[in-house]
């Protein structure tokens, strides 16, 4: 079987070789030390790399990505996802659709205020959006003063 260095796994998954020591870190990802000290990988290694950054761009953090280490190295579709990766996914799915919920609610605000204008009705104030302090994935708020601080 075939090892590669940190270096190769990056080039052919398209990662860093920091990513991939911080994979190792989190436990997603395992590698041997050759006499040199260098990290030699399996090429089975590729496969479970391609599947970590799937689950990622899929919305999922490392810690929810490691929900799945049953099935990292194969099929991901097929895999043997267990009772905790399915309940995962799910709470990552139920955050992302009220994402969308928010920003769809704050697209049609635009909308009106736009439409509005369009008719000339731009002498009415448009009403600022209600905002949600406490909650830091709306959309809406809070807001800064320009070139202050970000939260």
């Amino acid at each position: 079987m075939e090892r590669l260095r940190i270096g190769e796994l990056a080039r052919e998954t398209g990662v860093t070789p920091r990513a991939l020591r911080h994979y190792e870190q989190a436990g997603l990802l395992s590698s041997e030390r050759g006499h040199n000290g260098y990290r030699d990988y399996t090429e089975q290694a590729v496969r479970r790399v391609r599947n970590i950054r799937y689950l990622l761009d899929a919305g999922l953090t490392l810690e929810d990505v490691s929900c799945f280490l049953p099935c990292l190295d194969g099929d991901l579709a097929n895999g043997p996802v267990g009772a905790a990766g399915l309940n995962v996914a799910r709470n990552r799915l139920a955050v992302l659709d009220a994402r969308i919920a928010a920003q769809t609610r704050v697209r049609d605000r635009l909308a009106s205020a736009l439409r509005a204008v369009d008719v000339g009705e731009s002498d009415t104030p448009v009403p600022d959006p209600p905002s949600d302090p406490s909650n830091p994935s709306d959309p809406s708020g809070p807001s800064r003063p320009p070139g202050g601080p970000r939260p």
